[in-house]
């Protein structure tokens, strides 16, 4: 199917859920909390791929000293940066493939 055909059957379904004539398909979903990482599974973390707190940073989108009170354990990661840390240890691969670093 073509991007416009999709569109179209889109809309179409749309119009007939609207005008009492469709289902509306429902599509559920269940997202898990993003976990918590230790001092020590954050540096775990950066030294598997082989980076320096700085490099780590750039890729986290934090600034140094963000990584630094990660990884003394004066702060803690929140929000994406979980998620974030959370994909690359089930996936550490994903940078190259995301084209964030070179291999």
């Amino acid at each position: 199917m073509s991007v416009y055909e999709s569109i179209i059957r889109g809309l179409t379904e749309a119009i007939d859920y609207e005008s009492g004539n469709g289902k509306a398909r429902v599509t559920k979903c269940t997202v898990n909390q993003a976990p918590e990482f230790s001092s020590q599974e954050i540096k775990d973390i950066r030294k598997s791929f082989g980076m320096t707190q700085i490099t780590f940073a750039e890729v986290m989108g934090v600034s140094v000293k963000t990584v630094e009170a990660w990884e003394a354990g004066t702060n803690k990661p929140i929000g994406s940066a979980r998620r974030f840390l959370s994909v690359l240890k089930a996936e550490p691969e994903l940078l190259v493939k995301a084209n964030i670093i070179s291999a």
